[in-house]
Parts: C-alpha cells; sequence; structure tokens
C-alpha cells in the first residue's frame, strides 16, 4: 500500500484483493474485460452482465427458434419466402456458432464412511527439532470427532510436520501420539504426490475402475472427472501437459472419490480459481467427518475452520477459537493486555474487594472517572470470566454440530466480549496514566 508505483498482480486470494486492487482486469472466454473498482464492485457488476448475457442469449435463441421453424415450412411458404430474411436466418446461425459459452462451475461432492470414534487424535508432550531447531516444544492436544482445525504458521515454521506427527507419517522426538479407532483418512499433500505423472488424468482417479460409488450413488469415471471440468479428451492427457490448477482437481477428484472421516489438506488451495474455491469452502462445511487444514488462504481459512492452531516461534503452538480473523483479534488482545494465547484462559485481575491497592494516579481525577477506575478491576473481572466461559464452550466439539444460525449467534457474542474486554483494558490504562 506504500509503493507509489503501479502494481500488477495475478492472485485467486480474495482477500489480498480486496486490500490492494482499485481495478480489476478479468480474462473470460478469451477476451480482456476491465473493470475499474475494487474486488466486490468487480463482482456485482460481473453478476449483473452475466445475468443481462443470459438474458439476452435467451431472447435471440429465441429468435433463432422461430426462424428455423419458418424456414422449414411447407413447400408454398418455400415458394413465397423472403430471401432477405433467409441472409438475415443465416446471419443469426454464424452469430448462435461462435457464442462463447461460460465455463462451466466444478461440482465436488465428498464420500462419506461411518464415523470415527470419538478421540480423533490425541498429542502428549509431543517434540520435534531439526538441526538443532525446535519446531514442537512439548505440545499437547486432543483432536475430537468433528473439529474443523486449522493449522497456520509462517513458510518452514513446521505445519506440514505437525499433520505428519498427527498421522503417523512421522515420529517425533519425544512425546506420544494415539490416533483414534475406525479412522479413515483422505489426504492432499501440498506436493501433490498422490499423483503419478506415468498415467493420465483418467487413470490416476480411476485405478483400475469403470465406476466409482460415491454416497451409495454409482457413477461412470468420465462422467465424475467432468464434474471437476475435465472433458473426455482432456481426461485422456498426460498429466505432465495439466496446468497447476488441472492438477489440483484432479488431485481433488482422487481424494474425493474415496470414502473418509478424517480429512487432511495441506494447502488445497493452491492455483484454484475463486468459483472453484467457493464450491470447496460450501463441500467443506457440509463434511460430516473431521477436518485438519493447512492454508495460507486467510478468507478460506475463516469460511471452513472453527479452531486454530497457530506455530508462533521457538516451538510454541497456541490454541485458539474460531478462524483466522477470530486469531487476529484474540492476538491484538492479549498483546494490549500484556498475556499469552493459549487454550487457558487469561488471568484474572483481582476482585474489587481484594484490590484496594489501584495505584495513585499522577494526575487529579473527577469524581466520575475515579469512581470509574475504581470499578475497572470487577468490570474485568467479568468480562474475562464471561470470555472464557464463551470460549470454553465454543471450544467443545459438540457446539459446531448446532445450525449455522445457532454458531452465528454465539460467535458475535464472543466477539462482543473481547471488544468490551478490550476497550475495557485501554480505559483502565488511561485512567491510571
Amino acid at each position: 500500500k506504500q509503493f507509489t508505483g503501479s502494481l500488477v498482480f495475478v492472485t485467486h486470494d480474495r482477500r489480498f484483493l480486496r486490500a490492494l486492487a482499485t481495478r480489476i482486469v478479468e480474462i473470460d472466454r478469451g477476451v480482456l474485460t476491465d473493470w475499474p473498482g475494487d474486488y466486490d464492485n468487480y463482482l456485482r457488476r460481473r453478476e449483473e452482465r452475466l445475468q443481462a448475457e443470459a438474458q439476452a442469449n435467451a431472447l435471440f435463441d429465441k429468435k433463432l427458434a422461430q426462424e428455423e421453424l419458418w424456414i422449414r415450412q411447407g413447400i408454398k411458404a418455400r415458394r413465397t419466402r423472403n430471401e432477405g430474411r433467409v441472409r438475415a436466418l443465416k446471419a443469426l446461425r454464424n452469430e448462435r456458432a461462435q457464442r462463447r459459452i461460460l465455463t462451466g462451475n466444478a461440482r465436488m461432492a465428498l464420500s462419506h464412511t461411518q464415523s470415527s470414534g470419538k478421540k480423533v487424535i490425541e498429542l502428549s508432550r509431543v517434540h520435534q527439532a531439526f538441526d538443532g531447531r525446535v519446531l514442537i516444544d512439548h505440545f499437547s492436544t486432543t483432536i475430537m470427532r468433528g473439529d474443523r482445525i486449522g493449522i497456520i504458521g509462517p513458510n518452514g515454521a513446521g505445519k506440514s510436520t505437525l499433520l505428519k506427527i498427527m498421522l503417523g507419517e512421522l515420529q517425533p522426538l519425544g512425546g506420544e501420539v494415539k490416533r483414534g479407532s475406525s479412522l479413515q483418512i483422505a489426504y492432499f499433500d501440498q506436493h501433490r504426490l498422490q499423483l503419478n505423472d506415468r498415467l493420465n488424468a483418467l487413470d490416476n482417479v480411476a485405478e483400475g475402475r469403470e465406476f466409482i460409488e460415491l454416497n451409495g450413488q454409482r457413477k461412470h469415471i468420465i462422467g465424475y472427472l467432468q464434474d471437476f471440468l475435465f472433458t473426455p479428451e482432456r481426461a485422456r492427457i498426460s498429466i505432465t501437459l495439466l496446468s497447476g490448477g488441472e492438477r489440483n482437481r484432479l488431485l481433488l477428484a482422487k481424494l474425493f472419490a474415496k470414502p473418509s472421516n478424517l480429512l487432511v489438506m495441506d494447502e488445497p488451495t493452491n492455483d484454484l480459481d475463486v468459483e472453484t474455491l467457493e464450491l470447496l469452502e460450501d463441500l467443506l462445511g457440509s463434511y460430516a467427518g473431521t477436518l485438519l487444514l493447512v492454508s495460507h488462504d486467510r478468507e478460506f481459512l475463516d469460511n471452513v475452520i472453527t479452531s486454530t492452531l497457530v506455530l508462533e516461534g521457538h516451538g510454541h503452538i497456541g490454541e485458539y477459537v474460531g478462524g483466522y480473523a477470530d486469531w487476529l483479534r484474540q492476538r491484538k488482545l492479549t498483546s494490549a493486555t500484556g498475556h499469552r494465547s493459549r487454550s487457558s484462559p487469561a488471568k484474572k485481575i483481582p476482585s474489587n474487594s481484594a484490590k484496594p491497592d489501584v495505584p495513585s494516579p499522577p494526575r487529579k481525577l473527577g469524581y466520575h472517572q475515579a469512581r470509574e477506575l475504581q470499578e475497572l478491576p470487577a468490570r474485568i473481572e467479568t468480562l474475562e470470566t464471561e470470555l472464557a466461559e464463551r470460549t470454553q464452550h465454543m471450544a467443545n466439539p459438540a457446539f459446531f454440530r448446532q445450525n449455522s444460525a445457532a454458531i452465528v449467534i454465539a460467535n458475535d457474542a464472543l466477539t462482543k466480549v473481547q471488544n468490551e474486554l478490550e476497550l475495557a483494558y485501554r480505559r483502565w490504562e488511561e485512567l491510571e496514566s
């Protein structure tokens, strides 16, 4: 934002677009369109254009159908037909043939299986280091059935290492890892190692089958791949010729064809277009199993996960309720109050009855200000107690099995308490200074 020159960037990161873009140039069906304004303005105007285009196409098709009917009328009509009208019909046919059809959206579905045990993964004082650098420092947590956990942190912090330890692919230097019963794991690897470059897209997914079973319904492999925007021709070429986005969609197709109750996704959003991203969000939102997700896409995290593990450096992993934006709010709050965020509630301010030693202010306070300062410790204690209770309630996996309206109301209430607590601390500091 501080750069004074011109900036041109290509991204599917919607939050990045919203933060920086003042003009959108879109490539759609081989045509460049310049949209002035920000990303949300682009979305609104593009939707209006598509609706107008659909209406115009419908009217055009109706007129073309009427003219085709006229040209096919009986002998008498053909003898007396207007040659100018015939030429106009040929022009209509040519225009229809050159119409660029809007590319379809992917249609994804996850294959579900029986539920796992109540405890999915339990880590007890897990420790891991490489070349003397501590990545995970005696970390303990329990992942319950139905949890939707995001794992975030800078590159090289150990996010993929943590996933591999959880899945048993990597043995930690210390601590214990327990995995629950009846786990069926589907793993999306950021390096796409599950794809065989010697096979085409069809054979990568089919694995010798002609049909797949998807939630009790039998579907032909070609039809299944068409749901992921692979034409029959495209499905039969070597995957070494596929684009990054196509390889990503292929891996999703391969992953979702297998029944699972634990879905592990390491950077699944790379190279996916915005429409496919939003479809994937909806799909994961309805997934009945447990989800572990590593991503740098902040909006994707906010729309999918319900709790967050943050690799904060020096081996420390913080646990937070909510998505990426919730973590930022909680981090800001704890930075302002001097508390370090973990799954445990913040230290309480002593109650008013036990704390008569409020520091004497260096400046003279009015009556109302002095009374406000005297009452603030009790106010802060009440808010912190409420915050801890709400956080504990929302950390229960059963909380997220409620209807979405109840979850939204609870999230809003939690945010309100966090904001009130932050304001109370700030006011306390102002009055004491």
